[in-house]
């Protein structure tokens, strides 16, 4: 029940949240629901007057179908045949009173019946407004068809009965049949009332109308017992929320509907048995969660991988990079002109910048790790879930952060240029660069949960990954240049979270694997540099870097053959790349030149390498473009 209690606890802390509009990057609305609401995609809104006549109506457009509306516990988990009207809005077969006269089918009894004295009820109590009079006058006057026929919303064939789907023969598709999957009876309704001056609030933006239902609701709740969540006597429910991820998720997170013997196996004769949950805490808590994955939760192919903390702080996620969680220049750790890139000076360095994060949240405070996923249409389940200390949390950040570091070209900023900075790659990234850009969302998904107790518990990272990641990284002719360089740097943080390694070339470090990395870097900075600047042809060295992985010793024979046409072409500046190569080839014993496979340590060799002579500056080396990245 932690996760439970959590969520419940978010909410309490967010109560001046509740009802208030926010956006997503993709202009997308979404809030924190009150209690005893969800969201429906509408397609009609119905403008009524305050007196109870119609007004106007019209298609609503994608971008504003998004809808809160009131619901009961029988509507919130309706299906199939089973008549349970929303309170307000609703579909048109429950909304239109002459939905029959006008042709409509329905299987027994007529929802609006049903739906018109639910809503009656409501108005005409102590804890109804004037604007639910005002709709409820009008739709008891069982007139919605006809007046939607007249605003050339709905059409009619020539039998005066209700198109419910469009053919062909009556002409052009209006706008409500292309948008309507189904049929027309299917139609989501939103009512609101006009003000000539312009000044009432839409009805389902309206914090009175939240609270006029949830008082009104309130008075039908019984049944109290203990709520496993609080701790308190309270209304018990057992229908518990869905459209956790959506507006058309219908997996529940809690939920045993099935009474055939499977679901309690033996253990239990009712699902009370098993644990009870107020009415108010379950809609709380599931509350709170659609609100923190709409905020701040990362969704690949329904898996939702989300971090918050309860009073509602940002808190920088798990799956993100170190572009994305600090604003540092790569290029101003340590000093202007230090490019040396130690672990130490960036982990200094991050660590000020999680600072930000770590003091806006209060001393006690908890962080919560949670992922969730369906395997069926109808049962959401918590895959992973942990509760740390806000202290342990960013720490075991930091480490993450500053341990699984290189330098990355593939990031950009808001102007669209190529950015360069110094951290760990997104789990996302990571994934892609295991397994390639075509990689399935299932894939990624499952690698990036794979990822998590490296994160959080510092394990190791699972050698097929860090495999994978290497044996691409060292075919370039595979990939295109930009995808190349990405899945070199990745493959580079993977490796230097075990070895420890700096970006900074290590001239003193005599491992056979680094050092045969440094000789093939400088092979490729050398005939890069002979190269005009048009050609962007692969060099010898990139070329042969799959089967140099594999036999160094004797393909290293046939590039630095290659490079001898190379060395001609640039004359005396050769002799510099020619001195260093003696001097990497003297560094490796006899016993060590031969042809057993490289370890990763030498894309490690490899990129620092190269890395630092396009940082050169000498007159003796001929000036180049460091390389970057194409996306």
């Amino acid at each position: 029940m932690s996760w439970l209690l959590n969520l419940y606890e978010t909410y309490q802390a967010n109560l001046g949240q509740v009802g208030k509009i926010e956006k997503k990057r993709n202009n997308q609305e979404y809030t924190l629901l009150p209690i005893s609401h969800t969201t429906q995609t509408a397609h009609i809104e119905v403008e009524v007057t305050e007196d109870g006549k119609f007004h106007s109506a019209h298609v609503v457009d994608k971008s504003d179908a998004n809808t809160l509306i009131p619901c009961t516990e029988e509507s919130a988990s309706r299906a199939g045949s089973k008549i349970a009207p929303y309170p307000l809005h609703d579909k048109l077969n429950y909304v239109a009173g002459d939905f029959v006269a006008y042709g409509g089918k329905i299987k027994k009894e007529e929802p609006f019946s049903y739906y018109i004295s639910q809503l009656a009820e409501w108005a005409n109590s102590s804890y109804g407004n004037a604007k639910v009079r005002s709709i409820y006058t009008y739709l008891k006057k069982r007139q919605l068809i006809q007046d939607l026929v007249n605003e050339r919303i709905l059409y009619l064939d020539d039998d005066d009965q209700l198109i419910e789907k469009w053919n062909s023969k009556y002409g052009n598709k209006p706008p409500l049949y292309s948008t309507v999957t189904g049929n027309a009876e299917s139609a989501f309704v939103r009512f609101t009332v006009y003000s000539p001056d312009k000044i009432l609030t839409k009805v389902w933006k309206d914090p009175e109308m939240y609270d006029s239902f949830i008082e009104f609701y309130h008075h039908y709740l019984s049944d109290n017992d203990l709520c496993f969540v609080t701790g308190n006597y309270l209304p018990s429910t057992e229908r518990h929320a869905n459209k956790i991820r959506n507006s058309g998720d219908k997996a529940k997170l809690i939920s045993a509907n099935d009474t055939s013997g499977f679901t309690f196996r033996g253990r239990f004769s009712d699902s009370s048995q098993v644990a009870s949950i107020s009415y108010e805490a379950s809609q709380k808590a599931h509350n709170a969660l659609k609100w923190l994955i709409n905020r701040q939760g990362k969704t690949i192919d329904n898996r939702v991988f989300l971090v918050w903390e309860n009073s509602g702080n940002k808190v920088p996620s798990l799956t993100e990079d170190s572009f994305d969680l600090s604003s540092l220049d790569p290029f101003s750790i340590g000093g202007e002109n230090n490019h040396s890139f130690t672990n130490q000076e960036f982990a200094r360095e991050f660590s000020k910048a999680i600072d930000g994060y770590r003091n806006n949240l209060a001393t006690e405070a908890d962080i919560n790790i949670m992922v969730l996923d369906s395997a069926t249409t109808g049962r959401l389940a918590v895959l992973y879930y942990r509760n740390l200390n806000k202290e342990i949390y960013f720490d075991r950040l930091v480490k993450w952060h500053t341990t699984c570091a290189w330098l990355h070209r593939y990031r950009k900023n808001s102007e669209n240029h190529f950015v360069p900075f110094y951290g760990a790659p997104a789990t996302k990234d990571i994934a892609f660069a295991a397994y390639g850009p075509n990689a399935s969302d299932k894939v990624v998904k499952g690698l990036m949960e794979r990822m998590l107790p490296c994160i959080i518990d510092e394990r190791k990272i699972p050698l097929d990954i860090v495999r994978s990641t290497f044996y691409r990284a060292s075919n370039p002719v595979a990939m295109e240049k930009w995808e190349w360089e990405k899945t070199l740097s990745i493959a580079c943080a993977l490796i230097n979270k075990e070895e420890g390694y700096n970006l900074a070339l290590d001239k003193e470090n005599d491992n056979r694997d680094y050092l045969f990395g440094r000789l093939l870097a400088i092979a490729d900075v050398l005939e890069r540099n002979a190269l005009d600047a048009s050609d962007n042809r692969a060099t010898n060295a990139v070329r042969y870097m799959n089967a140099f992985s594999q036999h160094p010793e004797r393909t290293w024979r046939t590039i630095q053959a290659s490079l001898q046409p190379y060395q001609a072409r640039l004359g005396n500046k050769s002799i510099y790349y020619s001195k260093i190569i003696d001097e990497v080839a003297s560094r490796i014993s006899f016993e060590d030149f031969n042809d057993n496979p490289l370890s990763g340590k030498y894309l490690l060799g490899f990129y620092s390498q190269r890395y630092d002579l396009y940082q050169k500056k000498s007159k003796n080396i001929p000036s180049a473009d460091e390389p970057q990245s194409e996306e």
